[in-house]
């Protein structure tokens, strides 16, 4: 069994374990899989060397950009900028593709949904796991005596509650799809309307008792007004792909060890 830490080589241009090891830090990847980073690593260093060696073969100088206010490409960016730009060209979205991608699934364009809630919160640090055991004890507690007698929602979120909408009794006013952090709506879109989630909600803030007060589903958008967005999301999906199979050719062509970037047939 060849070793996971090794070095690979593309068209004879030798790359270093220890440089992929330094690039696997850009790669995340769950704890108890850490060669899935550095096989991330390995992959992303070999195509980064294929294409620039096919800004070589093309003899190109490398032309510098600016991409961001006070930084400018370095000249390896600028020559896989430059390949891409040459070898890259898929076709605009038509609008029979338009038109296809919306009725496929309709629901996918609404409205934003308007939400009505409330919250209790009990902050925790990320990583603090002593704070967390305490605020999810004071959290049950609180959820019991509201369970019990759920108009003391107003003044326990008073008593309690560490987000300037205790002031409020807890109410957070209108919320749309997006004002609040994945997990918390996550729960908006599953609680029934005038009901509590039946545990506290954790997320980056801490720990949240939560009430719907009211939903609004948005309504579906007319093809006509979406249809610009689904031309964004099909050109990305076509420069995807068109990076895809150029990266898959360049590698046909290549003699590659170390790592395998082509499937077998």
């Amino acid at each position: 069994m060849k070793p996971l830490l090794s070095d690979i080589t593309v068209n004879g241009k030798k790359i270093p374990a220890e440089l992929i090891a330094s690039e696997a830090q850009n790669h995340p990847a769950p704890k108890s899989k850490p060669g899935m980073a550095w096989m991330a690593a390995a992959r992303a260093l070999a195509i980064r060397t294929l294409v620039l060696q096919e800004a070589n073969r093309l003899g190109f100088e490398p032309d510098p950009q600016q991409v961001a206010e006070g930084k400018v490409e370095t000249d390896e960016e600028a020559l896989v900028r430059q390949v891409l730009d040459v070898a890259l060209d898929p076709p605009a979205p038509s609008p029979q593709s338009l038109r296809a991608a919306y009725d496929a699934a309709p629901d996918r364009w609404r409205a934003p949904t308007l939400y009505e809630a409330a919250h209790i919160l009990f902050p925790v640090k990320p990583g603090d796991v002593v704070a967390l055991a305490k605020a999810r004890a004071a959290a049950s507690a609180v959820l019991t005596q509201l369970q019990r007698d759920p108009r003391a929602f107003g003044g326990l979120a008073r008593e309690h509650s560490a987000c300037s909408s205790r002031d409020n009794g807890g109410r957070l006013g209108q919320l749309i799809s997006g004002d609040t952090v994945p997990e918390f709506e996550a729960v908006l879109d599953a609680l029934d309307e005038g009901s509590l989630a039946p545990e506290p909600v954790a997320t980056r803030y801490g720990l949240h008792i939560m009430r719907l007060d009211a939903r609004a589903q948005g309504a579906v958008l007319p093809f006509e007004a979406v249809a610009p967005r689904i031309a964004e999301m099909l050109e990305k999906a076509a420069w995807v792909k068109a990076g895809r199979d150029f990266v898959a050719r360049l590698a046909r062509d290549a003699e590659v060890s170390g790592i395998t970037l082509v499937a077998a047939a």
